[in-house]
């Protein structure tokens, strides 16, 4: 058997040797390139004197659901388009009620009756109501007997939306 002191030599010989290797600086790895990938490739479809464009895409699996989504529009199309048509799905998300029901719908729970027994989101009565505000508003629809889902094409954008706000 060994003594305290071979051990503690051997501990201090493998220190030794640790700090040795950490002394050398291992290499830095180069920056990933193609790290604004999406963003090149927009540039390369616009003219390059132009007011630009936003792009925005996403895949997305959730609930046992595949998404892909890709939208764009040109800076001259957004600005000349009438923001005020956009309020009412804007402000159908404006409540902490409704986001959570999407967040849910999302994540597969879609009947009424197993939203209804989230607490938080309120009476049955309540709930209704903030059901038909967002179906209206075109970020739910009914899948038939109490059933909601998002519809496909509202999936990314909505996320879009919430990665924006969350900046």
């Amino acid at each position: 058997m060994s003594t305290v002191e071979d051990r503690l030599a051997a501990l201090e010989a493998q220190v030794a040797a640790l700090s040795e290797r950490l002394a050398v600086a291992p290499p830095t790895p180069p920056a990933p390139e193609g790290a604004f990938w999406a963003l090149d490739g927009l540039k390369q479809r616009l003219p390059p004197d132009g007011p630009g464009a936003v792009l925005y895409t996403g895949t997305v699996r959730v609930a046992d659901q595949h998404y892909d989504w890709q939208y764009g529009r040109t800076v001259d199309d957004l600005l000349a388009a009438d923001w005020t048509e956009l309020a009412s799905a804007l402000s159908a998300l404006a409540h902490p009620v409704r986001l959570r029901l999407l967040r849910e719908v999302l994540g597969g729970r879609q009947s009424t009756s197993e939203l209804a027994e989230i607490e938080e989101l309120g009476t049955t009565g309540q709930l209704h109501h903030h059901l038909r505000q967002i179906t209206a508003a075109g970020w739910l629809r009914s899948a038939g007997r109490g059933r909601y889902a998002i519809p496909a094409e509202r999936v990314v954008p909505l996320l879009a939306i919430l990665t924006a706000a969350g900046r």
